[in-house]
């Protein structure tokens, strides 16, 4: 044998070598991540291999499973009541991928979840019977807010303030997630992502917009936290009209007449005055007001429901102007309808907040449970005698202010109305609010909601929290205290 052939047979025999280590390595040690990746077909092929598990609303499933009518996958999933429940379920599509719920609990609902099996399934990466996902979620509350939102651009939030439940989490307008559940529904999905109105986004946690008046109740929780007026009644050092520090620029109130010169924190509070609470953010000053807002769970990068929220912020580096506009609740303050929610929760609750959450419990194929949160993490956010005095003034805007329309036959009913500016110079329309609760005096029931219409698209001069998201609330309340 020559030279030159020997040296090609040395160098193809060590090719060889080297694909059957590489194959060895392959199948030996990576075998396990190779089959997880994302971009593995198996992966796809393997979750809709068999109807996948439910989620799970008052007992009953609003998901489902139907033979695929093509493709190579043997199932897709259906959602008989798709856009009403959207916001919750999120959606689980073969050629799109899966979110909220659906996403978070893709293993458990797909069976290939590691405590759906025993030692031996496991070893054999075998899939057992899927399990369920439990929410919290009230079907007669939420389908209570889904038509009352009806054909507006907004969101509403119902928690159980005693529990931290989500009772209802509602975004209009919605879309049917079924319509994105197959491989072929490429035309469906390209027109919802450029649908101006942007219904696959989940406005209640979703879109964190200016809150408005309804952060007014945050800043009186930080005065009256703060000891600089030992109650709603009493008098506020509150010139009318109030001079922006460092500016010409007065602050309107929005009612013309109302009586909001040195106004108490109830009459204020009544009266939606802007004058006292852009004076007492200033007297409070920027760091003692985000503190507070920060109790209630603004500036929170983490708050899962277990869906990821987006922030709500109290912003930072703020000059004397500035900390006036946010005591109004303008300026780089946002906030989602489910944080608007919890500060009604906070006040409903005796000044504590428990961790909302929309799921109960994940169960498996026998019902057992896999996971439990009925036991919410809690912590104190105002003193009793705080959340005693800002119920009493909610109270009286429902009962004798701006918040009328949220009144709820026999029960106790306190909120907060909020308009809140959107658009380059106030060029676009305004966002209506409303936060409250609702006690049941007979049974102790309650419950805390936030809505936000976004644009009800009306004209301006109709759009206020008491015109557009009370009754709203008003509706949502009614449900959860039936």
């Amino acid at each position: 044998m020559n030279k030159t052939i020997r040296h090609a047979a040395v160098f193809s025999l060590l090719l060889v070598l080297a694909l059957l280590l590489r194959a060895t390595w392959l199948q030996s040690y990576r075998a396990e991540a190779l089959s997880d990746h994302d971009r593995n077909p198996r992966q796809t092929i393997d979750q809709y291999a068999q109807p996948l598990g439910d989620i799970v609303v008052g007992g009953s499933p609003v998901t489902g499973s139907a033979r695929s009518k093509e493709g190579d996958l043997a199932y897709q999933r259906t959602y008989p009541d798709g856009a009403l429940y959207a916001p919750i379920t999120g959606y689980s599509s073969q050629a799109y991928g899966s979110t909220q719920l659906e996403g978070i609990y893709r293993d458990v609902l797909d069976g290939t979840d590691d405590r759906l099996k025993s030692p031996g399934d496991a070893l054999l990466r075998s899939r057992q019977q899927p399990g369920s996902v439990l929410t919290t979620i009230d079907p007669a509350v939420q389908k209570a807010g889904y038509r009352a939102l009806g054909d507006t651009k907004g969101a509403a939030v119902a928690l159980d303030p005693a529990s931290g439940e989500v009772l209802a989490m509602v975004s209009t307008p919605s879309y049917d997630p079924s319509t994105i559940a197959g491989q072929t529904d490429g035309d469906t999905w390209k027109a919802l992502l450029a649908d101006k109105d942007k219904p696959m986004v989940n406005r209640a946690i979703r879109e964190p917009i200016a809150p408005g008046s309804t952060f007014k109740l945050v800043v009186a929780a930080a005065a009256l936290e703060e000891g600089r007026y030992g109650s709603v009644d009493e008098p506020t050092d509150s010139p009318m009209p109030y001079t922006l520090p460092g500016t010409i620029r007065n602050l309107p109130n929005d009612i013309p007449g109302a009586p909001c010169e040195n106004a108490s924190i109830r009459t204020a509070l009544r009266w939606s005055c802007n004058n006292v609470f852009g004076k007492l953010a200033v007297d409070l000053g920027q760091d003692t007001v985000r503190a507070m807002a920060e109790k209630f769970g603004f500036n929170d990068k983490e708050l899962d429901v277990p869906v990821r929220a987006y922030e709500s912020v109290y912003p930072t580096g703020l000059d004397r102007a500035q900390t006036a506009m946010t005591g109004i609740g303008q300026f780089d303050v946002t906030a989602t309808p489910l944080q608007m929610a919890m500060v009604s929760a906070v006040i409903a609750n005796d000044g504590v907040l428990k961790a909302p959450h929309m799921v109960s419990e994940v169960v498996d194929g026998d019902g057992e449970t896999l996971e439990s949160h009925q036991d919410a993490d809690e912590r104190r956010v105002v003193s009793e005698r705080t959340a005693a005095q800002l119920r009493e003034a909610m109270v009286t805007v429902v009962e004798d202010g701006t918040g009328s329309n949220a009144r709820v036959a026999g029960a106790e009913v306190g909120g907060k109305t909020g308009t809140a500016q959107r658009g380059m110079n106030n060029s676009a329309t305004p966002s209506a609010w409303f936060t409250s609760y609702a006690t049941d005096p007979e049974t102790g029931d309650e419950v805390a909601v936030a809505v936000i219409i976004e644009d009800s698209g009306g004209p301006r001069s109709e759009v206020s929290g008491n015109g557009l998201a009370a009754p709203v609330a008003q509706k949502m309340m009614a449900a959860a205290l039936k």
